[in-house]
């Protein structure tokens, strides 16, 4: 299994579209916009080598140094077939 954390979504959003947009959207709304492009291209790279899987969005889960962390509230969100 393969963990991935994006810590700069709204750079990523500044980034790709007015920076204005950037600054009126909340965070949460950046980071799924963020996650589902990069699931999206994530499965059709995957896909491409001929692997075959699964790559989900997943809330109120993190990584303190070795240990793995769940928060009250853990949820997958969004899955995705590759």
């Amino acid at each position: 299994m393969i963990l991935v954390k994006i810590t700069n979504s709204t750079e990523v959003v500044a980034s790709k579209t007015h920076k204005l947009f950037a600054k009126v959207t909340p965070e949460k709304i950046d980071e799924n916009l963020v996650e589902a492009e990069v699931i999206k291209q994530m499965g059709s790279d995957l896909a491409s080598f001929g692997l075959k899987g699964e790559i989900s969005i997943v809330k109120g889960i993190d990584v303190a140094e070795e240990t793995l962390v769940t928060k009250k509230g853990f949820v997958v969100k969004r899955s995705q077939r590759f």
